[in-house]
């Protein structure tokens, strides 16, 4: 089912971004009293009396603002409008009807498409007077609202989704890839993103620290869904320079979270830096599938891909049992080999093997290479079986827990990986002794 779009649009610092996180009843997008903090189109899904909808969020439009990007995030906002369902302009209440405003109303009016007047701020009964200095703007839907303290938005979206019938059951949606973009600013994760979804979504600049909020995008090929989502970039916290700059590392710790698996962007001339090792490990703590993507080959000179590749993965440990793909995002290069290695990793995450196979892997490589003998005593694997997935997860019994040492796990886990195919995987290992062995086989009999 296709959801109606409501569009949020106006000037800067109305409130868009405040009202926008009361509609979704999310805290998704940056609010901040500095202007231009919204720069690219941010979506989410909500409902209201049995009414699913998407709602977006735009950047503020005023052509005599400072904000870099200016031209960009008012080019965003326009596309924004050109796919709305409903429009919802967004006024500010204390200030006024201002000319800019009179000029986004002109300029809504040309679309010919359905639109509701948000004056926002109305934070008090004695405010409500200032609706009437809005009927300059020519609008007959009107509603005040307080995005600051929550009143008024109910009656917003009934005048907003008035012309939409209601749903009484949704189509549950079919489970596929969440995949995050990440990286340090400026290493292309916009570019790519633009390029995966086949649109132009995310603004792209050579300044780094362009993109601030997640961005998030559904797509459809060949038949198969993805979700992309495009983040800030991940700087030290003692490099982030403002409060902005901190809400946009926390929103893409949360698009982590939030993901299946995650595409790491390095720059193929910088390499591996520690920033990203940090980024690795933020991966790896949450068990989420990660594909390495060496971007910006447009600019190398003098070098063959493969033997890149094999230089990077023999100077960074980190990368051996990892795929990584070389591209350009600028020229497009490789770019259609991302989707492939998506829906591989994305299956090893969820693989469905059987205790009988595993065991009978746990018993080859432990012939090959034996636990080594501590205090007298050596590791003894009775069995292995899987218990979950996203991440693979497995359950060994063994004979003394505290024999599973750290490096005989790591060659488990890297020959369960070549066995199995599980490359880009980050596997959980669940060690059980003999008296939680017995009970977990009396528990299975009952």
């Amino acid at each position: 089912m296709t959801l109606p779009k409501l569009v949020l649009i106006g000037r800067p610092n109305v409130g868009k971004s405040s009202l926008f996180n009361r509609i979704c009843k999310k805290r998704l997008s940056i609010v901040h009293e500095q202007e231009g903090v919204t720069r690219d189109l941010l979506r989410a899904k909500s409902s209201f009396f049995q009414k699913p909808f998407e709602v977006i969020d735009s950047g503020g439009i005023d052509p005599n603002s400072d904000v870099p990007f200016k031209e960009l995030i008012e080019k965003q906002a326009k596309l924004g409008a050109l796919e709305a369902d409903v429009l919802i302009l967004v006024v500010d209440g204390k200030v006024g009807p201002t000319l800019m405003d009179k000029k986004v109303a002109k300029y809504l009016f040309s679309l010919d498409k359905p639109i509701v007047l948000a004056v926002n701020k109305i934070d008090s009964e004695k405010d409500n007077s200032a609706l009437f200095d809005f009927y300059s703007l020519g609008l007959e839907k009107k509603v005040a609202v307080s995005a600051l303290h929550n009143s008024g938005i109910d009656d917003l979206l009934e005048l907003a989704l008035e012309d939409f019938p209601q749903v009484e059951e949704r189509e549950e949606e079919i489970k596929h890839p969440r995949v995050t973009l990440l990286g340090r600013p400026n290493v292309g994760k916009s570019t790519l993103f633009n390029h995966l979804i086949n649109e132009e979504r995310s603004i792209v600049s050579e300044i780094a620290g362009t993109t601030r909020d997640q961005i998030d995008m559904m797509i459809q090929r060949e038949d198969k869904s993805y979700t992309f989502i495009d983040t800030a970039g991940i700087v030290r916290k003692n490099k982030e320079k403002n409060v902005i700059e901190k809400f946009s590392r926390v929103r893409t710790e949360r698009a982590l979270d939030s993901a299946d698996l995650c595409l790491l962007l390095i720059n193929v001339e910088e390499g591996l830096t520690t920033q990203e090792k940090k980024i690795l490990s933020m991966i790896e703590m949450r068990k989420k599938g990660c594909i390495i993507i060496l971007n910006k080959w447009d600019l190398v000179r003098g070098h063959k891909m493969e033997h890149t590749l094999r230089q990077m993965r023999e100077q960074n440990p980190l990368l051996k049992d990892l795929p990584i793909l070389v591209i350009s995002a600028k020229t497009k290069r490789n770019i259609d080999q991302v989707f492939p290695l998506i829906d591989k990793v994305y299956s090893s995450l969820a693989p469905k093997l059987s205790t009988g196979q595993l065991n009978k892997f746990i018993e080859r490589v432990m012939q090959i290479n034996h636990p080594p003998m501590i205090k007298g005593k050596r590791l003894r694997v009775y069995y292995m079986t899987q218990v979950g997935s996203f991440p693979p997860s497995f359950v060994l019994f063994v004979n003394y827990p505290h024999l599973f040492c750290p490096a005989y796990k790591r060659y488990l886990i890297k020959n369960l990986k070549e066995e199995f195919d599980l490359r880009g995987a980050f596997i959980s290992f669940f060690i059980r002794g003999k008296k939680q062995e017995l009970a977990f086989q009396n528990s299975k009999e009952n």
